[in-house]
């Protein structure tokens, strides 16, 4: 499935690296978190298709993780990666909302068939509707990303725009830095991270938000940006 994003949240550094280089090679883009409370952060904000989730997490542990997914995101496909294989695991995990649970160790051939496999199976579950009413009347649904004006025509948002959006919008008029937006949207580390992309994404953003006064998403000088959802009063 091209420009699917795939979150892997997953302590072992070297585990995470291989299960990301595979999803990539598969042809996946990859959000990625080394522990619970970064993890549950991305998992709740961030925009991608299916979470790779491992149990035993410093911060927050898996079924903790998901147990906020099924309040807030109800439907989000997720796959355990766990040692741990005891059936009592298994059975709450998937009461919880899991789709799959794969064992450690596992090969990079059965990994891409049960993350394809998972895929094929939710892209026909109905998504729930996330829609916000901005200042200017359109409405934007961040589930499907698609921007819905007063007039009834309407402009689709790319999964970095939708995210970038999701995560400016859940600020509620706080201002965001350029190293947060790097660290929690796109799972970067803003320390080893040397890119002008962020600024054409909010270029972009405003463009389909039809946003050209900035009266939406306001930069502030030397510190980053913030959304205007609702009408000043």
């Amino acid at each position: 499935m091209p420009d699917t994003t795939i979150l892997v949240i997953e302590d072992d550094p070297a585990i995470r690296r291989g299960v990301v280089d595979a999803l990539e090679y598969g042809g996946y883009r990859t959000l990625e978190a080394g522990e619970g409370i970064t993890g549950l952060d991305l998992a709740l904000k961030a925009n991608y298709r299916l979470l790779l989730l491992d149990l035993v997490l410093p911060g927050r542990d898996g079924f903790s993780i998901l147990s906020e997914l099924k309040k807030n995101r109800p439907g989000q496909a997720v796959i355990i990666l766990s040692a741990r294989g005891e059936e009592n695991d298994r059975v709450r995990g998937l009461s919880l909302g899991a789709d799959d649970y794969v064992m450690k160790p596992f090969s990079v051939r059965e990994l891409l068939a049960r993350v394809e496999a998972v895929l094929r199976r939710t892209c026909e579950r109905p998504p729930p509707t996330e829609e916000r009413t901005l200042r200017d009347g359109s409405r934007v649904d961040l589930t499907t990303g698609r921007i819905v004006f007063e007039d009834g025509t309407d402009n689709i948002l790319s999964d970095r725009e939708t995210g970038l959006l999701r995560y400016l919008l859940d600020a509620a008029g706080r201002t965001v830095s350029r190293d947060e937006i790097l660290r929690h949207v796109w799972g970067l580390d803003p320390e080893r991270t040397e890119t002008r992309t962020l600024d054409m994404h909010i270029m972009h953003l405003r463009t389909k938000l039809r946003d050209r006064s900035q009266e939406m998403l306001v930069t502030v000088r030397g510190k980053g940006w913030r959304f205007h959802a609702e009408p000043e009063l």
